[in-house]
């Protein structure tokens, strides 16, 4: 019925497109299978919670059947809510913004690793935190750009200088390793 909807909107030329959020895999195959058999329109993007914090749940099931969908990717909270910046360190520090309470949970032993992994690549490659999450999620196989949001100019310039950050086999090991 949704699909059959969406074809209805694609046909008065309302939507060129039509995208998923917060699915699961077996629903995805599901609703890729009926597109394919009603000759209905299919899901050509994702919109999953993907970071280096959180990464088994889409990399499990739903990054291989996009990457084999040809299905592109456009995660939502790249950084974190923030973690990934690497401005929440303490409990100190989550004052620092609206969002500090968030990365409560993530200031824990496996959070401080990715952390260390995080300085340890953007020292080697003069970068920051921020421009290496974000290189790391471009170079993710399906990614095709994440979302990230910028409060001010310094964080706008951080994003787009994220997109002309290549991060060499060393760097995506060692963040893969820290964030496993």
């Amino acid at each position: 019925e949704t699909l059959a909807a969406h074809d209805t909107l694609i046909r008065q030329g309302k939507v060129r497109a039509i995208g998923a959020s917060n699915i699961t895999a077996p629903r995805l195959r599901e609703a890729l299978g009926v597109s394919a058999a009603k000759t209905l329109p299919r899901y050509e993007s994702l919109q999953p919670h993907y970071n280096l914090y959180e990464r088994a749940e889409f990399e499990r099931e739903l990054q291989p059947l996009c990457v084999r969908e040809s299905i592109g990717v456009i995660p939502y909270y790249s950084l974190a809510s923030g973690f990934l910046t690497g401005k929440y360190r303490s409990p100190d520090d989550f004052g620092k913004s609206p969002r500090g309470g968030a990365a409560k949970r993530m200031l824990n032993e496996r959070g401080l690793r990715i952390l260390g992994a995080l300085d340890a690549v953007s020292a080697r490659l003069k970068a920051n935190p921020t421009q290496v999450s974000l290189a790391w999620l471009m170079a993710r196989p399906a990614v095709t750009a994440p979302i990230a949001s910028a409060t001010s100019l310094a964080q706008l310039e951080d994003l787009i200088a994220a997109t002309r950050l290549a991060l060499d086999a060393q760097a995506v090991k060692q963040l893969d390793e820290a964030s496993a």
